[in-house]
């Protein structure tokens, strides 16, 4: 356009949204500087110290005194960690230390800032789908199972007994005297393990179509000693069984298979007669208008974008994506079979709903 044509511009709403930028650039940043904290163990270290130098920082983390300065210039900026000029010391107040460190679990955001630089890895191969189309296979995200383990740690086993298996009722009492348990898209098995640990007189299986993951699963079940729990490589939409199991569990996994209808039928399918259905995934709506509240939209629009949706097109998939949404969850379950759906949501829980049905 001509200067003469240009239209005209809301100066105050242009500065409104420069200063958004700029707080973006920031905060960009700074997931990269909280996922290296968190990596490094700076965070935990310094939640055990009280103010120190950056030598005795580094000494205490067994870091290179050079890049822990630069990263504590990251994090005193942005005001995480405070810092006393005259004394040169750096202090992690016990309020952000309630928010970074593994013993802070499962409110360690720091450990969830990783998905950042996991997905960076492969935004070359995510715009040439832009262009071209297709999706960008599991096998290309580095780290991604080693990340989804701490995920599932935070999202999951921290809130399993106490609050997620509760929501089924009468669960825990059958899992005491002992049924049979399948985990569809387990992952690195962290949620099986836990409950076979729990309930030894039941028996887990985990079925997981990558590789990595399930070897990942088998040598700490072997390292834990369990007996009780089998992991399997299986694509969850050819799994055929009939009837062999009491309660099957996917957590987050249903939005980013490559054909979900089939794996809700076979779920179905394998279920024993009043059998139990547990599925964790994310509490969105299908419908865009209703998500301008969420409090992490942009993120799981973004995670969507760059994992959920691309790795189901990658394999020719219907790409559901991370926000396929509740209505569309509650139609895709009654459509594979389960007549009654009960949603529940969990009060320190802002990113999942927990599906509970039953087998007729």
């Amino acid at each position: 356009m001509t200067q003469l044509q240009q239209p005209d511009i809301d100066l105050s709403r242009k500065e409104q949204f420069a200063g958004r930028l700029v707080d973006a650039l920031n905060a960009g940043a700074m997931s990269m500087m909280l996922s290296i904290g968190h990596r490094t163990g700076l965070f935990d270290t310094m939640s055990e110290m009280d103010a120190a130098t950056v030598e005795q920082i580094a000494e205490q983390a067994k870091l290179q005194p050079r890049y822990v300065r630069e990263w504590l210039g990251a994090m005193v900026t942005w005001q995480v960690v405070e810092y006393d000029p005259a004394l040169r010391t750096y202090t992690l107040p016990a309020e952000h230390a309630a928010m970074l460190t593994r013993a802070a679990t499962p409110e360690n955001i720091a450990g969830s800032m990783q998905w950042f630089s996991v997905l960076g890895g492969v935004e070359d191969e995510v715009v040439r789908c832009f262009r071209d189309g297709g999706g960008v296979p599991y096998e290309r995200f580095n780290r991604f199972h080693e990340v989804m383990a701490e995920e599932s740690l935070q999202t999951v086993v921290a809130a399993l007994f106490d609050h997620i298996l509760p929501l089924a009722p009468g669960i825990q009492k059958r899992l005491e005297a002992g049924i049979d348990v399948c985990d569809v898209g387990c992952g690195s098995g962290w949620a099986l393990m836990a409950m076979a640990e729990q309930y030894p007189a039941s028996q887990f299986t985990g079925y997981d179509f990558f590789p990595a993951a399930v070897q990942r699963a088998r040598d700490e079940a072997q390292r834990r000693g369990l007996t009780n729990v089998r992991f399997e490589v299986r694509d969850a939409a050819k799994i055929d069984e009939s009837e062999s199991f009491d309660l099957i569990t996917t957590f987050d996994a249903i939005h980013d298979q490559v054909d979900p209808a089939a794996v809700l039928r076979n779920i179905f399918s394998a279920l024993r007669p009043g059998g139990t259905y547990l599925a964790q995934d994310i509490r969105a709506s299908s419908h865009l208008e209703n998500n301008l509240d969420h409090p992490v939209a942009p993120f799981l629009y973004t995670i969507s974008t760059m994992h959920c949706m691309t790795v189901s097109l990658a394999h020719c998939g219907c790409g559901l994506g991370t926000c396929w949404g509740e209505e569309m969850a509650l139609r895709m379950f009654r459509e594979a079979g389960f007549s009654s759906v009960d949603v529940h949501t969990l009060e320190h829980d802002i990113m999942n709903n927990f599906y509970i049905m039953r087998k007729p």
